[in-house]
């Protein structure tokens, strides 16, 4: 029989990854959004599978891959996680994880995933799926949802065009006030000052959602802490240095 467990702390992804796994013929053997709760199902259960998020309650994605680990346990892990960092996926793989998938992800493809390394067997073969993008604003378009830059705002806008014109130009970013937003202001026929403005605006809005975390692990280190903000040209930037260095690899 085979058996699924699914570790997830949003209520309504892991009641669709249920329902999927239901409608499919699998056997769901638990589901929780609690890690605790999810090393006592590992502990319980006979699943042969857990599609588990890094972000959980009380304890964390890794440490129940640690746990798991540590414990002896045969379990094949799909971890889901929301940043696309190379250190993050390489432990995960480490600890056990037969397939890392980046969030956004549906169902229909974690259940995919899921059929294949029940149809493996035995075979152990670590892979992992990362979204790399094929192209500047598609990659962009991950770092904002991560960090919380909702789309709607004009500030979207101005700021990926800031990020593109500082990778096609890094000289560009000593020059944001007369060079950089006045460009933006022309193409989207509207002043710099209100470009300016509008590019404080989305900054602001990522951090009073407290995505400062998840901004921590997009750049690999803890750039900044609290309730500190980047300017306007400090955060282009880094966007534009990490989209570069990553052309790279």
């Amino acid at each position: 029989m085979k058996r699924i467990l699914i570790f997830e702390s949003n209520e309504t992804f892991a009641n669709e990854l249920s329902a999927h796994f239901a409608h499919e013929g699998y056997d769901v053997c638990g589901v929780t959004g609690d890690g605790a709760e999810a090393l006592k199902l590992l502990e319980n259960s006979a699943a042969n599978l857990a599609v588990m998020s890094l972000l959980l309650r009380t304890l964390d994605g890794f440490t129940v891959l640690e746990e798991t680990k540590k414990s002896g346990k045969k379990v094949d892990f799909i971890v889901l996680g929301n940043f696309a960092d190379d250190k993050i996926i390489s432990r995960a793989i480490a600890l056990g994880a037969r397939y890392y998938l980046m969030k956004p992800v549906s169902a229909q493809l974690v259940g995919e995933r899921v059929a294949e390394i029940f149809e493996e067997g035995a075979p152990r073969t670590e892979k992992y799926e990362r979204k790399r993008a094929s192209s500047p604003d598609e990659r962009i378009t991950d770092i904002f949802i991560s960090i919380g830059i909702p789309p709607h705002i004009k500030g979207y806008q101005y700021l990926r065009e800031g990020i593109k014109m500082a990778i096609a130009d890094p000289k560009i970013i000593n020059h944001v006030t007369k060079g950089l937003y006045p460009v933006i202001g022309e193409k989207y026929q509207t002043s710099a000052s209100k470009v300016e403005r509008a590019i404080r605006h989305a900054i602001e809005v990522a951090w009073n959602r407290g995505r400062v975390d998840a901004i921590n692990a997009i750049f690999g280190a803890r750039v900044y802490i609290g309730t500190e903000k980047p300017t306007n040209s400090e955060f282009i930037a880094l966007v534009a240095d990490k989209l570069i260095l990553e052309s790279m690899v």
